[in-house]
C-alpha cells in the first residue's frame, strides 16, 4: 500500500503540468484500489479538487504556495539545516539512499524535494524512501501544519504521506514544536545557494507517471 500512495503522492506533488491531466485517470483509478484508511481519504480529496479546479488555476496555486512561501517548502533538508553548509551533507545522504536503491536523481533535482522521494519509494526503493521521511518527519509535520494554515488541497497529499509513517514520537512532536517556534537555521555567510523552492514550471520536478522521468 505504501509504494501506490507514494507514486501517487510523487505525481500530485509536482508541478501540474499537463501531464498531471493526463495521469488523473489512472490516479483516481490506483488510488480506488487503496484500502479505506486515511491515505485513500486523503488522495482522493486531492484527486476530486484537481478534476473540478481548471489546470491554470491548480497551477497557479502550486506556485504561489511552494515557491512563494518558504514556510511551504517542500525540501525536506530546508526544515532541519536551512541554507546552511550542514545542508550539503544532508542532501549527500539522500544521493546515498537514492544509489543504495539502484538509483541516480535526474541531474539539476534536489534528492531532498518530498516529490522525488515519493518517486524513490514508488519505483522500488521504498525501504529507502520510508527511512528518509521517518528521518525528516518533523519538518514534514511543519509543512503539513503550514499548508492547512494557508488551507491548500496540497494539505491532504502531505497528510496521505505521512499516514504510511508510524506514529511520531514524543521526541519527534518535540522536533517539529522547536521548529515551529525558531524556524529553520540561519544562512552561512558565503554558502553556495540552495534553491529553496524553485517548484515551478522550469525548475520543479514534474509528473514522471506514467511517462519514465525523475530518474535516468
Amino acid at each position: 500500500m505504501d509504494r501506490a500512495v507514494h507514486l501517487t503522492a510523487s505525481v500530485l506533488l509536482s508541478y501540474p503540468d499537463e501531464r498531471l491531466a493526463e495521469a488523473l485517470p489512472l490516479l483516481t483509478e490506483t488510488v480506488g484500489t487503496l484500502p479505506a484508511g486515511e491515505p485513500a481519504r486523503r488522495l482522493r480529496a486531492f484527486l476530486d479538487h484537481a478534476a473540478a479546479t481548471p489546470p491554470q488555476d491548480l497551477a497557479e496555486h502550486y506556485v504561489a504556495t511552494f515557491d512563494l512561501k518558504r514556510r511551504c517548502c517542500p525540501y525536506l533538508t530546508y526544515y532541519t539545516y536551512g541554507d546552511t553548509r550542514k545542508r550539503g551533507m544532508a542532501l549527500l545522504r539522500f544521493k546515498h539512499a537514492f544509489r543504495e536503491a539502484g538509483f541516480e536523481p535526474a541531474e539539476g533535482e534536489l534528492p531532498d524535494h518530498l516529490a522525488v522521494v515519493c518517486e524513490l519509494s514508488a519505483r522500488g526503493g521504498t525501504a529507502q524512501a520510508s527511512r528518509l521521511l521517518r528521518e525528516h518527519r518533523p519538518g514534514l509535520d511543519l509543512l503539513l501544519r503550514a499548508l492547512e494554515s494557508e488551507r491548500s488541497p496540497y494539505a491532504h497529499v502531505v497528510a496521505a504521506v505521512l499516514a504510511t509513517l508510524p506514529p511520531a514520537t514524543a521526541r519527534e512532536r518535540a522536533a517539529a514544536a522547536k521548529l515551529a517556534a525558531e524556524g529553520p537555521p540561519a544562512e552561512e555567510v558565503g554558502l553556495p545557494p540552495y534553491p529553496v523552492n524553485g517548484s515551478g514550471p522550469e525548475a520543479g520536478p514534474t509528473p514522471s507517471f506514467p511517462t519514465d522521468g525523475g530518474f535516468r
